[in-house]
């Protein structure tokens, strides 16, 4: 049995089908355009936990809000998956009413905290003169 990938899209595990250069779940992941967003909302996913006291945790909602305006809904979960790959990298956790749940398997509302991996350097500078920094 082949161990499980992660999916380079949705962030989602899956386990391989014979090809050992797959990188996608689906293909729908693998016909998806919206590849060159995935490091700007891992980004500010960290920029916005970096402003944070270090406990606190963020909803995907505000990064959404952030980056498209009054459109966030529609793009909920674009966010969530940039969480999902955080997550599988250890940068961050993501929890559902207070416990840290699978990011391959989670469903319904949640939260995003800092993670075992992460690590202040990672989040880009913030350029919202109105943010405090750490």
């Amino acid at each position: 049995m082949n161990a499980p990938r992660i999916c380079d899209h949705c962030g989602r595990t899956y386990e391989h089908r014979g090809n050992p250069e797959q990188r996608f779940c689906s293909t729908s992941c693998r016909r998806s355009q919206s590849a060159a967003i995935h490091g700007e909302l891992e980004g500010m996913v960290l920029a916005a936990l970096a402003v944070r006291d270090w406990h606190t945790t963020i909803c995907p909602s505000e990064v959404a809000r952030e980056r498209f305006g009054d459109d966030f809904r529609q793009h909920m979960e674009t966010v969530r998956r940039a969480a999902r790959r955080l997550a599988h990298r250890g940068e961050v956790i993501i929890t559902q009413k207070g416990n840290t749940v699978d990011p391959a398997n989670f469903r319904g509302p949640i939260r995003i905290g800092r993670g075992p991996q992460y690590r202040l350097a990672q989040a880009p500078p913030v350029t919202n003169p109105g943010q405090r920094r750490i």
